[in-house]
C-alpha cells in the first residue's frame, strides 16, 4: 500500500529536486523515492569484500568485543 509524506524544504532543494527529477525522465516524488532507495541500498550498508576486510583487522575485533563487554557490563559512558 502506497503511504504519502509531507515533506518541507526550501525554494533551492525543491529546485534542485525538480531539476535532478527532469534529468531522469521521473516525477519528483518518484526520484525522491529512487534516490533514497538508492542511498540506503548502497551506502548505508558495507559490501561483502569491505566486512571482509574490517573483520581481517584484529584490533578492531578486539576493541569491538572489549567495547561489548563493557556495555554488558554497564562501565561506560554516553559524550556529546
Amino acid at each position: 500500500m502506497h503511504k504519502t509524506i509531507t515533506l518541507r524544504i526550501n525554494e533551492d532543494v525543491y529546485q534542485m529536486f525538480k531539476k535532478a527529477a527532469q534529468g531522469s525522465r521521473r516525477t519528483i516524488s518518484n526520484f525522491l523515492e529512487y534516490a533514497t532507495i538508492s542511498y540506503l541500498s548502497q551506502d548505508s550498508f558495507v559490501s561483502d569484500d569491505e566486512m571482509n576486510e574490517l573483520l581481517k583487522d584484529n584490533d578492531l575485533i578486539e576493541n569491538l568485543k572489549h567495547g561489548e563487554k563493557e556495555i554488558k557490563s554497564r562501565r561506560y559512558k554516553i559524550v556529546g
